[in-house]
């Protein structure tokens, strides 16, 4: 048989199942109006079941279908009238006794009707002591696997089938069969799986609200609904809840294909979702009656209770366990100084969070990693696919690659993600990361085959169940909701740090923008009236020696000193004053001619240094974006030191040149002069630092140190590359175009 088309698997997923408009034939239903228990719809065995006539013109009531001497009219009214959700009792009807079921709908009362089975009589005697004994067992039974295995014998025990299986839910509705107990006439089915097509959605809500159905044979033929629409509002009868209702005949046909001529199935919920099954499979055609029914859903009852308080327990010490970590990690953090070199400090704690093998931090497009992560470039890309998402939470997979496809590339370290986003704006997250577990899958037949249609075009479930086996790839261990309520909880922590952090933040910031006012205006203040007591002690130190022409030769050199040291310290404050006015002065951005700003400096040097040859190189020199004023400040200061350097060379040598590269422009100013060491770099830039002594070349300290501070305010780079008798390079970038500050002419 060819394979299913997609719209007849989508038919097959809308198969109405809740309204299959028959029942099974081992027992009748019959449906009665509330108010005065008028027979209004019938299955149409319903006179065969009880052996008494039908009627169905609206003239007999419950009553008169069972006769005066059944108590059950009585009993059913009492019940309606009262709060009971559910009906099941015994009743003798014209010598017989019938198991009767009720339940009330919003279409009337559906009561279903099944012979009792003198057979088993002794069976239900024994019930309590049955469930007593479990019940007394399972205190023992510790782990999960162990209530399965104990259940599924104790239910073939209630039941007699000859295969009882207990089957399990995965996050992708795939069941694999996690306990087993049989009498080896079916073949076992332990440790298989069985993929979700096998069970559809609809079914498996079915499931979850009706906890339990019996199919006593797989060759029934349907009894229909008389009349097929309820008379109580012209559609359908929901049978839902209803135990004899029928079922799908693609059903049927996989239960045949299975082997199986009888089954009951036991749901397992727990908190409201369908956890699993108890499903129990017969060779042969198999009925039990609804006592043993009733005991086997007090089973699945006890059963997913008992389930879920030990996965609560384990989850509640895994989640104790979890926060333990993430409070010594919280505090760790409150110390550090960011809280991205924090993670990285305590990287065992932070990976412990989530038990995870990876982790990564990216904020402001910087990634910062642990452990087996993936690249950094994925990382980013990554975050910004999340982002794309607006995750507000939590993102959470096991198979990254199912989400997003390059996830692929990555699947080695990372098939299982946790992703807290920290910020609203940028794409900044924590992860934790999960390699892939490369497992061996043994299907209950090949998943890809699960069903097939025929030429007629009808649709049948597959043939063989058949073990098969996959390699799956692309996924990891699962995240437990203890490692995600870890994750989440973490996340509150850190966007509360770092909310913390930039409150504090903004404080020092308000603190130090007052403090850098008060000692900008301290630093000019202390500038400006230094300047005229040196002024007048150079005047005074000249008028002076112009007065006592005949001085010593020792008195003329120490008056010399004095107007030298006067002249210098005047400098060194005008170039205080003119560092402390640069964090006050605005930027007027335009651009500018880099060759005629080197042409007029070189002009003003050849003044000062005529008296020597220096041999210059000017190279291209593109345009740039800046305060021209600035600008020529720090180039002049960088070609003055290269010619003040080179001095003792011969001859000496300037080279000034510029590139154009992508966002910036650079330029460069090499000469081969004196050098230096280049393990003193890191003091160039600073005030008041030199590398050579004052007696050999002159200066304030404070040129190359004033030339950072404008090139840092344009955005750009400074560098000094250098060694010792082999000369010097300075470089620095300026951008191309305008980026922000005040609107100059282009």
């Amino acid at each position: 048989m060819p394979l299913v088309p997609q719209e007849l698997l989508d038919q097959c997923a809308r198969e109405p199942i809740r309204i299959p408009g028959g029942i099974q034939p081992h027992g009748a239903v019959a449906v009665f109006r509330p108010a005065d228990l008028v027979l209004v719809q019938a299955s149409a065995n319903l006179g065969a079941i009880l052996d008494r006539p039908v009627a169905l013109d609206g003239s007999q009531t419950l009553g008169d279908l069972v006769g005066p001497g059944s108590a059950l009219e009585g009993d059913v009214g009492r019940w309606l009238a009262g709060a009971e959700t559910g009906f099941l009792e015994q009743y003798q009807i014209d010598g017989r006794t019938f198991h009767v079921t009720g339940q009330q709908v919003a279409q009337g009362v559906i009561l279903e009707f099944e012979a009792f089975d003198e057979a088993e009589r002794a069976r239900n005697a024994s019930l309590n002591q049955l469930l007593r004994n479990f019940l007394d067992r399972s205190d023992g039974l510790t782990t999960v696997a162990d209530i399965c295995a104990g259940v599924a014998a104790e239910v073939r025990a209630l039941t007699g089938f000859n295969r009882v299986m207990v089957y399990r839910f995965d996050e992708d509705w795939n069941g694999t069969v996690i306990a087993e107990n049989g009498d080896g006439t079916l073949p076992s089915y332990l440790d298989l799986r069985f993929p979700a097509s096998d069970i559809p959605a609809q079914a498996r809500e079915l499931y979850r609200l009706n906890r339990l159905r019996l199919i006593p044979t797989a060759t029934y033929a349907p009894i229909p609904l008389v009349p097929a629409l309820c008379p109580a509002d012209g559609a359908p009868l929901d049978m839902s809840f209803v135990a004899l209702r029928s079922v799908s005949p693609v059903h049927l046909e996989y239960m045949r294909n299975m082997g199986t001529a009888a089954s009951l199935s036991i749901s397992i919920v727990i908190d409201g979702r369908l956890w699993g099954l108890i499903s129990c499979h017969h060779a042969q055609p198999r009925y039990i009656g609804p006592p043993i029914r009733a005991a086997c859903d007090f089973l699945g009852r006890i059963v997913a209770q008992q389930i879920a308080a030990r996965e609560r327990a384990a989850e509640i010490d895994e989640r104790l366990r979890l926060k333990s970590i993430e409070t010594e990690l919280v505090a760790h953090l409150a110390r550090a100084p960011a809280f991205q070199a924090g993670l990285v400090d305590c990287a065992p704690q932070w990976l412990a969070l989530t038990n995870s093998a990876g982790a990564a931090v990216v904020t402001d497009g910087i990634v910062l990693s642990t452990g087996k992560a993936p690249p950094i470039q994925s990382i980013l890309a990554l975050a910004d696919w999340l982002r794309t998402r607006n995750i507000e939470q939590l993102y959470s997979t096991s198979s990254l690659a199912a989400d997003w496809p390059p996830g692929a590339e990555i699947a080695d370290v990372a098939s299982g993600v946790i992703a807290v986003p920290i910020s609203r704006i940028h794409a900044s997250f924590i992860f934790w990361f999960r390699p892939e577990v490369v497992e061996t899958v043994r299907w209950g037949g090949d998943p890809r085959a699960s069903k097939t249609v025929d030429v007629a075009g009808r649709l049948h479930p597959r043939l063989s169940f058949e073990a098969w086996k996959q390699e799956v790839r692309q996924r990891a261990q699962p995240w437990r909701p203890a490692e995600l309520l870890s994750a989440a909880d973490f996340r509150g922590a850190i966007v509360n740090f770092v909310l913390q952090r930039a409150e504090e933040r903004a404080q020092l910031t308000e603190e130090l923008q007052r403090s850098n006012k008060e000692l900008e205006a301290f630093s000019y203040s202390i500038s400006h009236d230094l300047r005229a007591p040196f002024r007048h002690i150079a005047g005074y130190a000249e008028l002076l020696g112009e007065e006592e022409p005949a001085l010593k030769a020792l008195s003329r050199h120490y008056l010399d000193g004095i107007i030298a040291a006067a002249l210098s310290a005047g400098q060194l404050v005008d170039d205080l004053l003119h560092f402390s006015q640069l964090g006050r002065t605005s930027l007027k951005m335009t651009r500018i001619d880099m060759a005629k700003v080197v042409t007029e400096i070189r002009r003003s040097l050849d003044i000062d240094e005529r008296q020597r040859q220096v041999e210059w190189s000017i190279g291209a020199l593109p345009t740039a974006w800046g305060d021209p004023t600035l600008v020529r400040q720090a180039l002049f200061n960088l070609v003055e030191n290269a010619a003040k350097y080179s001095r003792g060379a011969n001859p000496p040598r300037i080279k000034i040149w510029g590139q154009e590269r992508a966002a910036d422009v650079l330029y460069c100013v090499e000469d081969n002069g004196v050098g230096f060491d280049m393990n003193y770099a890191g003091k160039l830039f600073q005030v008041f630092q030199r590398l050579h002594r004052q007696e050999d070349f002159e200066g304030t300290g404070i040129g190359l140190a004033l030339t950072k501070r404008i090139i840092d305010r344009h955005g750009g780079t400074l560098e000094a590359k250098g060694a010792v008798g082999q000369g010097a390079t300075f470089s620095f970038t300026l951008p191309k175009r305008q980026t922000g500050g005040n609107r100059g002419i282009a």
